[in-house]
Order: C-alpha cells, then structure tokens, then sequence
C-alpha cells in the first residue's frame, strides 16, 4: 500500500532572498492540489535568519526551515544528505525542483539515493482522470511533449524556471514555519571546500545577455563579448558548441540542454540558431542577431539583425555605445 502523501517543493535560496522559482513551483502546486486534496509543503535548506513567511502567504500550508551555518552556499552532497533523510521520515508523494543550475545537479542525486525516478526540465504538471501525476516536457528537441508517469515514490520532477506565472500572494494565509535541525552538518569521509565564486551565477535572472557562439575563433576573442555585455550592464551567455569547446563554463550555456533565459534584451553573436539553442531564448523581450549568414535561422526569431562579421560590429557596437 502507497503511503507517500502530499507535495513538497525543495525550495533554494538566491542570495538572501527565496529564489523566485520557487513562487512558480507553489503555483503550479496549488492546481495539483485541487484535484489531489493533499498539503503542500515547502522544504528550505539555509543559514538562520531568512525571511520566509512569503512561501506560506503564496500558498504553501507548511514551510519546513533546516538551519545551518553549513548551508550558507549550495553545496549538493550535504544537500542531499540532508533532503534525503527529510523525504524518507515524511514521505511525500510527490517532490518538485526548480531547474535551476543547483536544482539540476542537486535532484538526480537525490532520486538516486531514494531509487526513484526523476523526470528533468518539465514544462509542465498534471493530475489526470485516474489520479496520475503526469510529468510533461519536450523530447527531441521540442519537437514532442511527453507525458510521463513515473510508478516508483515519491514521484519526482525538476520544472523549468520562468515557465508558470508566481502563485499569488495572499495576506490572509496563516503563516506556519516549522524550524527543524539538519540531519547532518558534516562529512567524516571527505571535506567541503568553498569554492564558489562568479562563475555560480545563475543567467537566468539576467535582464541583458550577450551571447556568443561559433562564430567565435578563439577563447581570446570572448574579451569582445565580454566587453559589450558591460557596456550594456548586462552578462555573457554562450551557445553549446563554446562549451564543448572549452572556451565556457556550462553556467553560461543557453539552450535546451543549457539555461532557459528570458532577459528584457538577447544579443546573439555569431549564432546560427539551432532548435537546441531557439528552444532557451527565443521568448526574450528583444532579441539582436549578428551573423554572417543571412539565412540563419536565429533571424527568424530576431526583432533586429545585422548581417555580417561579428569581429566588424561588435568592436562598432562597443566603440559607438554611450
């Protein structure tokens, strides 16, 4: 007999505030919720001192508030540790992650410890007509949505940042903090070391990216990018083939298998616009191509393009910005 219950949402930390995937993943869950008639918990991993109350007031009927010094940064062997133990003395029936870099790699490890399955970068959830949690995301290269039941508990899925609206506030919610103890603060076996630093940051939140793709030759040449991203106040973003190349860190790819980003302005440089790179951009605000290639398929997708050499128009662009 099943006797996992309810949903809970591993929520994260941005800085000192919740991270705003969270409000979405409580939104999405409070649809679920009225066809389960199951709670919705929230579980937050932190330093003391955090503020919250806005998870209760957006819905959630218990937030569940693991304190330590020790998960001042993200680090996912602690995290896991430390989940794992929560999810097995609780046993909710269903577990949500926002995709975000931290969610991503934090979990498969935590699906693996549990034996259970994992359905990665949803678009989508439901409860269908025989009570199924169905997992919905696009396989080859968004060409289908599968629907996904996964048979083992808790049932877990990773849903992709920026895709429902934030679940609303309501002042009237009763606020309902349980502060709990972590299960473990410490390795014996191994030793954490602290080595997070600008390359963690998550581009999603970016209101201005500059990206760069094949076109570019050599990492040295990244150094234009990098300057017109500042002189925009914005930051570098990268398609997949500069990854597999070397030139930059994977927390800088845009794309399917990379970041979904929707910043107020995407510059692309020297990128064709492969379905794999459309599928995480293409809903940004304002999208700038510059390419060599007047057929690419980026400009399909563009509201302003320039055909021609990048190592031409972004020096240009650099030079003739305020």
């Amino acid at each position: 007999m099943n006797t996992h219950r309810g949903i809970l949402i591993i929520c994260e930390l941005a800085g000192n505030s919740v991270h705003r995937v969270s409000f979405e993943l409580l939104n999405k869950a409070m649809e679920l919720k009225e066809r389960l008639h199951e709670p919705v918990d929230c579980l937050l991993l932190g330093p003391s001192g955090k503020d919250l109350n806005e998870l209760n007031l957006r819905g959630a009927d218990t937030v569940y508030y693991m304190q330590s010094p020790v998960f001042k940064n993200p680090e996912e062997y602690l995290f896991k540790e430390n989940i794992t133990r929560f999810i097995k003395q609780h046993k909710p029936g269903i577990v949500l992650t926002g995709a975000t870099s931290f969610g991503r790699s934090l979990a498969p490890r935590i699906a693996a410890a549990l034996r259970t399955g994992l359905t990665a970068d949803c678009t989508d959830l439901k409860i269908d007509e025989d009570g199924n949690f169905i997992q919905i995301r696009p396989a080859f290269s968004d060409n289908i949505l599968a629907h996904i039941n996964t048979v083992t508990y808790p049932k877990m899925a990773t849903v992709r940042y920026k895709e429902f609206e934030e679940a609303q506030i309501d002042s009237s919610k009763k606020i309902n903090i349980v502060e709990i103890e972590p299960y473990v603060s410490f390795f014996e076996k191994s030793q954490v070391i602290d080595i997070f630093s600008e390359e963690s940051i998550d581009i999603s939140e970016a209101e201005i990216i500059v990206a760069a793709g094949r076109g570019i030759r050599k990492k040295e040449d990244l150094k234009m990018i990098e300057e017109l991203a500042a002189k925009l106040g914005g930051t570098v973003g990268a398609s997949r083939a500069l990854v597999d190349a070397g030139m930059v860190k994977s927390t800088r790819q845009v794309g399917y298998s990379g970041n979904r980003v929707k910043p107020k302005v995407y510059v692309a440089c020297g990128i064709s616009g492969a379905p794999q790179h459309l599928a995480g951009m293409k809903e940004s605000e304002i999208i700038v191509a510059i390419n060599s290639d007047p057929s690419a398929p980026i400009f399909s997708v563009a509201d302003y393009g320039y055909v021609g050499d990048i190592y031409e128009i972004v020096p240009a662009l650099i030079r003739d910005l305020p």
